[in-house]
């Protein structure tokens, strides 16, 4: 039997040492000139890149831009999946019309919806996030309506024989329940609303981390591209980290899944 240290993962040391291995690996491969310099840049010439985007403000001014619009389009997302999800499994007309649409919608890439977007909205702020919208909410909705589908039958018939009806039932027992199945909706609403951002930003450059890695690719600057790789990849990761696990950690400690 694994005990709890090996549950848990490497530690920060292994972490450390296997990143820092990968860093040696790169670099030994830049110096050794397996691949053109131009195509296969060294970390050291991406730090370099990546620190003077950060000195001239380029980077932050990049970061703030692609986060804000991250930020409308997945709020706009989560709470129209939430209340989506819920009128799915309320009202089961729609659970075989609309929810029918929802599951077809969702095998569909979210760069699909960028020609929708540019000709509803043309060269705007709105079309860009109108792909994140549509990148994130059908995952959301999928995820809440079978949360609320699975909830345990046996809470429902106890609350309600203490009175607890519609709206009361809904947000004390349903979706307290519903839980843990909505926020694995929202992680992965996340992650494809990103996506869906940076590929809006890479086919309509106006401002934002995508603007930087096509300026990238126009002036063939392959460290310039991998240096905004990295910042994207760090942005994920510090979301994931800061954000989503410990919502998650929350919601098991809850449910007595994890010990606080």
């Amino acid at each position: 039997m694994r005990n709890d240290a090996a549950a848990s993962g490497p530690s920060w040391l292994g972490r450390i040492a296997f990143f820092a291995g990968l860093l040696a690996l790169w670099q030994g491969l830049a110096w050794l000139r397996v691949f053109e310099p131009w195509t296969f840049p060294s970390p050291v010439s991406v730090a370099q890149r990546l620190a003077h985007g950060v000195s001239d403000g380029r980077v932050e001014r990049a970061v703030l831009v692609t986060l804000r619009r991250l930020a409308l389009g997945y709020a706009a997302s989560v709470v129209l999946g939430a209340a989506l999800g819920i009128a799915l499994h309320r009202v089961k007309a729609l659970a075989g019309t609309v929810g029918l649409l929802v599951v077809g919608l969702q095998a569909l890439p979210s760069v699909c919806w960028l020609p929708v977007a540019l000709l509803w909205f043309g060269l705007s702020e709105a079309a860009i996030v109108f792909v994140v919208v549509m990148g994130a909410l059908l995952s959301i909705t999928v995820a809440t309506e079978q949360g609320l589908r699975g909830v345990p039958p046996l809470y429902v018939r106890a609350a309600r024989t203490m009175g607890a009806e519609g709206l009361r039932l809904y947000t004390k027992v349903r979706l307290p329940a519903a839980l843990p199945s909505v926020l694995t909706g929202m992680k992965l609403g996340w992650a494809f609303a990103w996506r869906s951002l940076m590929a809006a930003e890479l086919l309509y450059a106006s401002g934002g981390l995508g603007q930087l890695l096509v300026m990238g690719r126009d002036f063939n600057d392959m460290a310039e591209v991998v240096a905004v790789m990295a910042v994207i990849v760090a942005i994920g990761i510090a979301f994931d980290r800061l954000v989503f696990s410990r919502l998650e950690r929350g919601v098991r400690e809850r449910f007595g899944l994890e010990r606080a």
